[in-house]
């Protein structure tokens, strides 16, 4: 438990620092192609973690993004959506004997395909609500929305990296 509890705040003090300290000074296309590795630390909470629990996970990442990018609610608004479409998620994605007990969503414990179609969605979902709340309108609907995609592409590259060189390979898995 307590080393649950530390591995999750490593990951969460050490995605947080990368976010603030390197990518968010990235110019990428001008700024078209905006990465949210953040958002990893939310991707990979422990499946039996309780709703409450997720929704304040989300909440208080946001609010620490919010602080850090002087972007007041707008991070923590796109991680409270996205940790509440996480809730439905789980459960539409679910294997039929369920999720084993102690375990994170990682690409080699549920496979790449799982984890792509997961956190694609959770990203596109972070994403679009990020940068519609950003612009406050939508007349420039579609350029936003390619924003999006371009962005979530361009985060969930990073996500699918950095579970590539961080994760171990499951022993005993077929």
């Amino acid at each position: 438990m307590i080393g649950t509890v530390f591995a999750n705040l490593s990951r969460f003090v050490l995605l947080i620092l990368i976010q603030v300290l390197v990518l968010d000074h990235l110019d990428v296309a001008n700024g078209y192609m905006v990465p949210y590795l953040y958002v990893l630390f939310l991707l990979m909470l422990p499946f039996e973690l309780p709703a409450w629990a997720q929704l304040t996970s989300g909440a208080i990442t946001g609010l620490v993004m919010d602080l850090f990018s002087n972007t007041p609610g707008m991070h923590m608004s796109a991680c409270v959506v996205m940790m509440y479409a996480r809730l439905n998620l789980l459960r539409l994605l679910a294997p039929r004997e369920g999720y084993e007990f102690g375990t994170r969503p990682t690409v080699p414990r549920m496979g790449l395909a799982w984890f792509v179609t997961y956190a694609s969605l959770l990203i596109l979902i972070h994403h679009l609500w990020l940068f519609f709340i950003e612009i406050h309108r939508f007349d420039h609907f579609f350029g936003t929305f390619f924003r999006a995609i371009f962005s979530g592409v361009f985060t969930l590259a990073l996500c699918l990296l950095a579970q590539f060189l961080t994760s171990r390979p499951e022993q005993g898995r077929r």
